[in-house]
């Protein structure tokens, strides 16, 4: 089989830029390996819920409607989001899919897992399956129950246990709040955790971002920085937690683990029945290595628009900042979504 497009994923950057290829006259399908909508969102804690408003929050074309009673989404109403403007927009979505590998051919790029050959691809596989586990010394022999925050759910699952949480973001912050009414935790974070005033959100924080980036792009002074993507937003949970002194104690990573505990530089022995790994992810692109194309961190060099420099045919979409501001946010990835299509079109004629 042969397409002018192959988008490969389907989550929020896939479906961005299928919006975005519907409008025009390629041929186009989106191939996903997840069993429903949702992307890496179906996979998310319970909890879970978004720290920017949903007006703030949205793809391209329909703005998430606002969760009943004001407030941010939570991971649910992302789900019915996503699956909602699959429908919306009948984006032509294959499931599940699982594209194995990118091969070089004569007549474009070649899908092994999905049998077809496109003529450009979009590769908007995200981070989910490659969650980031730092290498700490005896880590193997921690005979605890490891999770990262990809495969957490709930705080039941590790109720009563002694809980090391590693990872001072907001997924870190999130999860301890409802973490610590379950188990014994202790906070680790690689630096001290930085705490937004209550007035600023997710939606403040990419509308600062913004306007840095376009300030550095046309050479002028950027406007002062509130803080990182990554800083914590206080959220109803992180507000009900910071009352309780959840957050009134951290301490920076440890050297080494043993068998039953995790042990500091300075001799500090904190005995642990878990580990909650809150420590992110790194692109998922094991299905592009047959190109060829990766640098010493693991990424591909990208124009601005995404197209891989050393191959024409590729676009990359959605891994975060490489491949275009907040690409791999949902308020970010429209911008990316419309670069990425109108260079596919380009490149397509």
């Amino acid at each position: 089989m042969r397409l002018d497009v192959a988008i490969i994923g389907g989550g929020q950057a896939g479906l961005a830029a299928g919006y975005f290829l519907r409008r025009t006259a390629l041929s186009f399908a989106i191939l996903d390996d997840g069993a429903a909508p949702g992307g890496a969102w179906a996979h998310g804690w319970d909890s879970l819920t978004l720290f920017s408003p949903a007006a703030q929050s949205s793809l391209p074309g329909w703005a998430m409607p606002p969760p009943p009673g004001g407030g941010y989404p939570t991971r649910d109403q992302v789900l019915a989001y996503l699956a909602a403007y699959e429908a919306r927009y009948t984006l032509p979505v294959r499931r599940p899919v699982r594209v194995t590998a990118v091969q070089r051919g004569a007549e474009g790029l070649w899908l092994e897992g999905a049998g077809l050959f496109a003529r450009a691809v979009i590769s908007a596989t995200g981070t989910w399956r490659q969650p980031f586990i730092p290498a700490i010394p005896g880590r193997a022999l921690f005979r605890g129950l490891q999770l990262h925050s990809a495969q957490y759910r709930r705080p039941e699952a590790l109720a009563g246990r002694r809980v090391l949480v590693v990872g001072g973001g907001n997924s870190g912050a999130q999860i301890l709040a409802e973490l610590s009414r379950h188990a014994a935790v202790t906070w680790v974070t690689e630096r001290p955790p930085v705490f937004l005033p209550d007035d600023i959100d997710g939606a403040v924080l990419f509308e600062r971002a913004t306007a840095r980036w376009q300030a550095q792009r046309e050479g002028r002074a950027p406007p002062e920085a509130l803080g990182g993507l990554g800083s914590i937003v206080a959220v109803p949970a992180v507000r009900e937690a910071r009352a309780r002194g959840v957050y009134a104690r951290h301490l920076p990573p440890f050297a080494r683990l043993e068998e039953d505990a995790a042990i500091w530089a300075d001799g500090t022995r904190i005995p642990a029945d878990a580990i909650l790994w809150c420590t992110g992810f790194r692109p998922a692109l094991a299905h592009l290595a047959p190109l060829g194309l990766f640098d010493a961190a693991g990424h591909v060099a990208v124009a601005e628009d995404g197209q891989a420099l050393a191959e024409k045919r590729l676009f990359l979409l959605g891994y975060g900042d490489w491949t275009g501001m907040a690409s791999a946010t949902l308020a970010g990835v429209t911008r990316a979504a419309r670069s990425a299509v109108q260079g596919v079109a380009r490149l397509l004629g």
